[in-house]
């Protein structure tokens, strides 16, 4: 494996690099096997040995590629930095490869810009470092994430590989509905914590190469031709400002371990429990003098020692009756229940965008409005799917409804509203007054398109990950591979690949050769495990008996993909 990547990153430093030549799924798997090697090294704590590997996979030229790989596909692949430079062509790509080299590296500062805030009416700065900057980032990233997934804080969710804000949510619900869970909620808010984040704790406490660090962290940034020293945070809008901050923050539910130690006398009267996400959390308790006498003065030593504080003004603590916003949604207790709901300031969010969408195109075709509208109602819809949402959903639709009917009256005010509406609103599968219009498809012929309705997104309680669960570590390759089956019988996208996964190999599990149904059930299996770099492709996935998966797994059985041969072979 050594031998092996530093002759490829050797090879890759005197011979041209065709860039359409490169095989992927090689350079994948190069890097998961090295990051679990750096899983394994850290949980044994031999940080010497972490230390090594690290480097090694930063000199490895499959690394490398992925880096530039990933800066040059991503949403901000033409966004240059201070220096105005873009890799979109083959070659530039093979030579920005080879200078990524961290011997005489130096970063440049970042361009800052500012972009809305969710409330559509402030702005936040965001920088925006240069190419090489972000593939360095990106670069070092490969070996910092498996170091933080190893050592995060179990109930930590932002920023993370395979988890999500419902995951956040649906374990604060776990612990506030108990039998005699919490009553009181401490809703921490960290002042501006990306930007003052100490610099010397992160030299300090960060696993990773200090002289690139530093100089990430003193490039500051340039702002109207001026160039401002950055002596305190991380560059939001760098690759790596989540993971640094996230390894800043871990560490607390340790602390309130440490002081409430689980399955003791006082950790069940005080029933105290972390929430994070990001920079956002709360922690549950059984009264308010406890959680600002004991708690509190916990929380706030822990965020001196990295040079942040709270924020006075946005930190509260609020009983359970009286309910609390978290990540977009609203926590209550109702007679006796927890119910979570969108929160208000989320729908008037919400709802401002789809009003400003539709009022900038008031003289938008009907088709061109809704192929518009559709995402951003399935994104908020999808969001939201997961808690106590139905009634919200079908107020939300009657809404955008109103906004849609007064948009088509403003455009035909001399016209009849019988008129309008055989116009725009039609009949579909047995539901009236669907907005409806046409648009010209890829083939250039004219295409009929509806918009969807929130109320149609079907409500699925969401199950939670484990926290303990690390998608760098090979142990946990069989769960996330069910949990990626669970969710994919979830969505209406994800069914239609199962279907086609299913008729792929004629309903025949490759492993026992027997049927696969609803009663024998069925797991999704990664042909080439994700941990060893396989992608989600349906080329590299194949159904399974949840038994036969368990056998493929504990003995290390390949499987062959049934095209139309079917079967097993030792790996």
């Amino acid at each position: 494996m050594t031998a092996e990547l530093s002759r490829t990153a050797g090879a890759a430093s005197h011979e041209a690099l065709d860039w359409h030549a490169i095989n992927w799924q090689t350079a994948h798997e190069n890097v998961r096997r090295l990051q679990a090697r750096i899983v394994k090294a850290t949980q044994e704590g031999r940080w010497g040995k972490v230390k090594a590997l690290q480097r090694l996979l930063t000199h490895a030229f499959s690394a490398k590629v992925l880096a530039v790989k990933r800066v040059t596909e991503n949403q901000g692949k033409w966004t240059p930095g201070i220096d105005g430079e873009i890799w979109n062509t083959p070659t530039q790509k093979a030579t920005a490869v080879q200078r990524l080299q961290p011997r005489g590296y130096h970063p440049q500062p970042l361009r800052r810009i500012y972009i809305p805030k969710s409330d559509g009416k402030r702005q936040r700065p965001l920088g925006i470092p240069a190419l090489r900057d972000r593939a360095m980032q990106a670069l070092y990233l490969l070996v910092l994430d498996p170091i933080a997934e190893t050592t995060a804080d179990p109930n930590s969710y932002g920023f993370r590989k395979e988890r999500s804000p419902a995951d956040a949510i649906e374990q604060c619900h776990i612990v506030l509905s108990n039998r005699g869970g919490a009553e009181w909620i401490f809703e921490g808010d960290i002042r501006a914590c990306f930007d003052r984040i100490s610099h010397d704790w992160l030299m300090a406490h960060i696993p990773m190469d200090k002289t690139i660090l530093q100089k990430w962290l003193e490039a500051g940034y340039v702002e109207q031709g001026r160039l401002h020293p950055t002596g305190t945070g991380t560059p939001q809008g760098a690759i790596c400002s989540p993971v640094l901050a996230n390894l800043t923050l871990d560490g607390l539910e340790k602390k309130l371990r440490e002081q409430y130690p689980q399955a003791t006398t006082r950790s069940r009267k005080a029933k105290v429990n972390l929430v994070r996400f990001a920079d956002d959390f709360i922690i549950t308790g059984s009264s308010r003098e406890l959680l600002e006498e004991e708690v509190r003065p916990l929380v706030e030593q822990f965020l001196r020692e990295r040079g942040l504080e709270l924020s006075p003004e946005k930190t509260h603590i609020t009983h359970i009756t009286e309910g609390f916003d978290f990540l977009g949604q609203h926590i209550r207790e109702y007679q006796g229940k927890i119910l979570v709901k969108p929160s208000r300031k989320n729908i008037t969010a919400f709802l401002d965008k789809i009003h400003q969408l539709i009022k900038t195109n008031a003289q938008a075709t009907a088709g061109n409005l809704i192929v518009q509208l559709n995402p951003i109602i399935r994104g908020w819809a999808n969001y939201h799917r997961h808690i106590s949402s139905k009634r919200t959903f079908a107020k939300v639709d009657h809404l955008i409804f109103s906004a849609l009917w007064q948009w088509a009256q403003r455009r035909h005010p001399k016209k009849s509203k019988r008129w309008i509406k055989d116009k725009y609103f039609k009949t579909v599968g047995g539901q009236h007054w669907v907005f409806q219009g046409q648009i010209i498809g890829k083939a250039g012929q004219r295409q009929t398109v509806q918009l969807i309705d929130a109320a149609s997104t079907p409500i699925r309680r969401h199950t939670k990950l484990k926290g303990e669960a690390n998608p760098y570590d090979p142990q946990w390759e069989i769960y996330f591979e069910e949990r990626l089956g669970v969710n994919m019988a979830n969505d209406l996208r994800g069914r239609r690949q199962l279907l086609y996964l299913w008729k792929e190999q004629d309903g025949i599990c490759p492993v026992c050769g027997q049927k696969i149904t609803r009663l024998t059930g069925w797991h999704n299996h990664h042909i080439v495990w994700r941990i060893r770099g396989g992608r989600n492709q349906a080329e590299n996935r194949v159904l399974l008996h949840p038994n036969c998966h368990h056998q493929v797994h504990s003995q290390g059985l390949e499987v062959v993909k049934p095209r139309p041969a079917k079967g097993v072979r030792k790996a």
